[in-house]
Order: structure tokens, then C-alpha cells, then sequence
């Protein structure tokens, strides 16, 4: 488990360094503020090293807030980490700022050498939605414009493919949520794409990722009820959702879309932990009404037909 005395953590995503180390990087704010709704606005990222999932080094913070005036000069918000082919890593985050209120979402890029130290391009941003296919703020449709938490790998066709927690720019407005698209052939330039998927019942469809378990691509991301429509508020056992698909690029088929029995996992990532075992590493919300902010140590998943489940009943499900 990764529990911080001081600092909540929240969301968070892999990556795995040369020597086979995990790497983990993590929203986290300041239990100074005492209310932890406060804390999306005070966001920072931090990261750990780990050689089994369960046992954490603190590293180095990787990235707090630019300095103002900037598009994310308020704070940094959850994404992902690849290394290209220059050998160079890159963080591809989320940033909101003060201008906007902290409402718009774009989406940005820090590069390091050696995954500890992480600099800003001095013209970081690389995304934000495109008004042809995605909701817009300006429509007062929803309460925030929904462009992050950016996923981001290599395709079969070569290039680079960017999945984004996205809402389309019509239909019903409580459940408009579709898996954003932007694609790169270099990671350096980038352009937004249609939407990968149409409305399915979630408002939000938080935090995604697109992995091939045992010859099967499944899409997970993250929804709690206060924000999916009735049918699949009917359909959860837990915020976790998962649905199988033809690639990583779907489509998915969400009429086969299920949960995991979990009632406080959140932002989980299915992660390799050794050659063919796959866990979900993602945090502790809320249990009993309180919120926790703590990394809990990996679930195994398997496999089973076209659906994901525990191998095990989580000890305690907290």
C-alpha cells in the first residue's frame, strides 16, 4: 500500500523502467486542507518506485503547477508515461488553469532522460477538445470542458494513439461521456481525432485504458453512479468498469460492459505485475463515507470468456 501521512494520493498510472522496476505516478494534495474535496484544485504529481507493487520508494515529485500565466498553471491533473523511440520519456498529463477557473482541461507534456527529472516543453500543451466532435464548455451543458487524463501508446498501424476521458458535443447531457481520440506519429505533433466511441450511459468515463489481457483487448475506465444513467447505475458493483473490444482502438462492445466488485476501488490500472499475471492498482475512495486517498496494493484480475474478475475476493474489498 501507498498511504501518505500528509498528502492524499488518488489517481495514478504505471510505467516500467529498464531494470523491470515499477514506476508509479500519482495525483496528490495536502491533508492540510481537510476537506479532501478541496484538493482537485491543489493537485500535484507525485511518484514512487516499487519491485512488487506492495512496497514503495518516494521519489521526486515529477510536476507541480507552472508558474502563471500558463494553461496549467493552476494544477496537474492524472495521465500517462511512454518512452519514445529517441529514448526520451515523456509524461503526458492534464493541466486546468487559473484563467479558465480551473474548468477547462487541456492536455500537456513533460520530457526526462531518466524518469525522475521532468521538464516542461516551453510550449507544453499538445491537445485540448475540438469543438467539431466534443462538448465545449461554453454549451453550460455539463459543469466542466472534459478533455484528460490522456492514455497513450502505440498502435499496430505504428503510430501513436491517445485515449481521453472526452463528452461528444450532442446528445442527452447526463450521459454524453465517449472515449476521445488524438493520434501522433511522433509524439511531438498531434492531432484530435473523432471520438472512439458514441454515448453509452456515463456521464464520465474517467481515467481510461486500452490492454490486451490474454489475447482479448478490454477498455477500462472509471464511472461512480452519481454520474452513469439508471440502467447502469443497475449494472455496477463498484466504480471500476471494464468492456471487451475487436483492438486497442475497440470497438468496444458496451453491451457487455461490467464491473468489479469493489465498493471504494477508483482509477485503477491493470498492470502487468510479472509475465502473464495481471493486477489493478488504483486507490481507495471513500469507504464508510470517509474519504481514504491511498494506493491500495494490487488486485489480481484474470480472465474469464470476454470479462474481467478478481482471482480473488479482495481481503476486506477497502
Amino acid at each position: 500500500m501507498l498511504r501518505l501521512p500528509d498528502h492524499w494520493v488518488w489517481d495514478s498510472w504505471p510505467a516500467r523502467a529498464d531494470d523491470g522496476s515499477h514506476h508509479l505516478f500519482f495525483l496528490r494534495a495536502s491533508r492540510a486542507l481537510l476537506d479532501p474535496d478541496r484538493r482537485h484544485l491543489r493537485a500535484s504529481i507525485g511518484h514512487a518506485r516499487s519491485a512488487d507493487l506492495t512496497h514503495w520508494e518516494l521519489l521526486p515529485d515529477a510536476l507541480v503547477a507552472a508558474d502563471s500565466p500558463a494553461w496549467d498553471d493552476r494544477a496537474t491533473w492524472t495521465g500517462s508515461v511512454v518512452r519514445g523511440d529517441d529514448g526520451v520519456w515523456r509524461l503526458f498529463y492534464t493541466g486546468v488553469s487559473w484563467a479558465d477557473d480551473g474548468l477547462v482541461q487541456r492536455v500537456g507534456v513533460a520530457h526526462s532522460e531518466d524518469m525522475v527529472s521532468w521538464h516542461r516543453r516551453p510550449e507544453s500543451q499538445v491537445v485540448e477538445a475540438d469543438p467539431r466532435w466534443y462538448e465545449k464548455l461554453a454549451s453550460g451543458d455539463w459543469f466542466d470542458e472534459a478533455w484528460r487524463d490522456p492514455w497513450v501508446f502505440r498502435g499496430e498501424d505504428g503510430q501513436w494513439h491517445m485515449l481521453l476521458t472526452a463528452r461528444a458535443a450532442v446528445g442527452d447531457p447526463a450521459t454524453r461521456s465517449v472515449i476521445g481520440h488524438a493520434t501522433s506519429p511522433d509524439l511531438e505533433h498531434w492531432e484530435v481525432q473523432p471520438a472512439l466511441s458514441e454515448p453509452a450511459g456515463w456521464g464520465q468515463m474517467e481515467v481510461p485504458q486500452t490492454v490486451v489481457v490474454d489475447g482479448q483487448p478490454f477498455l477500462l475506465f472509471c464511472c461512480w453512479d452519481s454520474h452513469q444513467g439508471e440502467q447502469r447505475q443497475q449494472q455496477a458493483t463498484g466504480g471500476m468498469w471494464f468492456a471487451p473490444g475487436d483492438s486497442l482502438l475497440g470497438p468496444w462492445d458496451f453491451s457487455a460492459a461490467g464491473t468489479f466488485d469493489h465498493p471504494s476501488l477508483y482509477a485503477a490500472r491493470l498492470v502487468e505485475a510479472t509475465p502473464g499475471q495481471w493486477a489493478l492498482v488504483g486507490f481507495s475512495d471513500r469507504v464508510d463515507g470517509e474519504f481514504r486517498g491511498e494506493i491500495l496494493d494490487p488486485l489480481p484480475v484474470v480472465r474469464v470468456g470476454r470479462r474481467l474478475q478478481f482471482a480473488q475476493d479482495p481481503p476486506g474489498r477497502a
